[in-house]
């Protein structure tokens, strides 16, 4: 009997429905310090929330969210801003020790 799996990004979209699971996520791109992998994971934890309510909550075009999370993306602060509090992403700054 063939084994019934899921791909990977099925499963992840998936457990990016857990907001807790979602925020963890953005933080982990946010402190790998690469721009492409924070769209990327901003566009991920979007596609489940819909682009649509995104773009709305964020005041901003369909359109332009989705140019924005792109690979190729360059969003401006206060869109990136707009797409967070949409994402219900808060940001904030913390310390790292010293060595």
């Amino acid at each position: 009997m063939p084994k019934k799996t899921k791909s990977f990004r099925a499963g992840q979209l998936e457990r990016l429905k857990d907001p807790l699971y979602a925020a963890e996520y953005v933080n982990a791109a946010i402190e790998a310090g690469d721009s492409a992998a924070l769209l990327l994971a901003l566009r991920n934890v979007a596609e489940v929330q819909t682009m649509n309510s995104v773009a709305t909550q964020a005041g901003l075009s369909r359109e332009s969210v989705y140019r924005m999370l792109s690979a190729t993306g360059n969003p401006c602060y206060a869109s990136l801003l707009g797409i967070l509090g949409a994402l219900g992403q808060i940001g904030r700054a913390s310390c790292r020790e010293r060595v």
